[in-house]
């Protein structure tokens, strides 16, 4: 339960910080961009229209100079024997049928970024799950320990940090191989998103499983649980002194209990913290592996990202749009962190109130 002083904390910091506020709507909206994107996504993420191709996004046009067949009086021309051709400039218009464009298959960007939400938050919080589940069971137990305990698993957790986390997440997707886990999509399978979308007149046959790259999350996980485990470490070493846990190893309560019962709950407000953070971070580091080709899933912000580098100097918005989604929900992860940090920490001074 939270504590009434802690919620005092949240309300009083979130008054005074703009940025919170602004955190908390980013947050809050791309969560509920992803939850419910069979209702609000135009299309499918892999519905194609290759007439379509490369539209640009409302406010913008392109022009093309194309190489076509002369005409004349409806007939072809042709001078010594050979097709005469001649440079044509096709413009294309933005419609609000796309109104974030088109990529290079007539794929919808704004459908695919709704989607591909999905993907990129899911690997960012099962990701920061299981690294903190392994961290902070190392950090506590080194630090609860200390001795020769803390020297193997800290010594073990400067190993890890001595390799970039992209290089070595590289390596252990080499390894391990591109693993899927299709999670079945509720409102889909239960007929409630297609009903909707019938109604309201939106095409159907959306998505019916969200397709997870379940290699990525294990190695995601194993790259960033060092970071939870040096935090909870320190918080176990200042904690252990405390008067009330040594009380009750006195009263001959086990490690076990102690740790989780008294040193856990005293050392969770940094770990919330730093998961927080730590969301934006594995967000990132998967938009990477998918953009790399690593991942595995066919709709994330990276690999979109990728699909559209090839069309950098005539279609810009297929790279810029989702680039642009990571950005902004990285962003409201480490404004919310920052709120937390200044609400429940008040050992730190803090620096909301715009």
């Amino acid at each position: 339960m939270i504590s009434e002083r802690t919620r005092r904390n949240l309300r009083r910091e979130l008054q005074r910080s703009l940025l919170a506020k602004i955190g908390i709507v980013v947050v809050v909206f791309m969560l509920a961009m992803a939850i419910f994107a069979p209702f609000i996504s135009p299309y499918s993420p892999g519905q194609q229209n290759l007439e379509n191709a490369r539209q640009p996004p409302i406010g913008f046009s392109t022009k093309e100079t194309k190489e076509v067949t002369k005409m004349e009086n409806g007939s072809v021309v042709i001078e010594n024997g050979q097709v005469v051709t001649e440079e044509q400039t096709v413009y294309t218009n933005a419609t609000f049928a796309h109104p974030l464009g088109t990529d290079g298959n007539g794929r919808d960007i704004l459908s695919r970024i709704i989607y591909g939400a999905r993907t990129s938050i899911l690997v960012g919080l099962f990701g920061t799950s299981l690294a903190a589940l392994i961290g902070v069971l190392v950090g506590l137990s080194a630090g609860f320990y200390r001795g020769r305990v803390d020297d193997v698993l800290m010594r073990g957790a400067d190993i890890m940090l001595a390799f970039p986390s992209l290089v070595l997440a590289i390596a252990l997707v080499g390894v391990w191989g591109q693993a899927q886990a299709p999670i079945p999509d509720p409102f889909v399978v239960s007929g409630i998103a297609p009903a909707f979308r019938s109604a309201v007149g939106l095409p159907t046959g959306m998505p019916e499983t969200v397709v997870l790259p379940g290699t990525v999350i294990v190695v995601v996980a194993l790259v960033n649980w060092v970071w939870f485990a040096r935090v909870s470490r320190g918080e176990a070493l200042s904690i252990r002194e405390e008067e009330y846990v040594k009380a009750a190893r006195a009263l001959g309560a086990s490690d076990g209990r102690t740790v989780l019962r008294h040193v856990l709950p005293n050392a969770i407000t940094p770990i919330l913290v730093l998961a927080t953070i730590q969301v934006a971070a594995i967000i990132l580091l998967e938009s990477a592996l998918s953009f790399l080709g690593f991942s595995g899933a066919d709709v994330s912000w990276g690999f979109d990202i990728a699909l559209g580098r090839q069309y950098q100097s005539t279609a810009w918005w297929i790279s810029t749009m989702p680039g642009l989604a990571i950005v902004v929900t990285v962003i409201g992860l480490n404004l919310v962190g920052d709120w937390l940090r200044d609400a429940l920490d008040p050992g730190i001074e803090g620096e909301g109130g715009v």
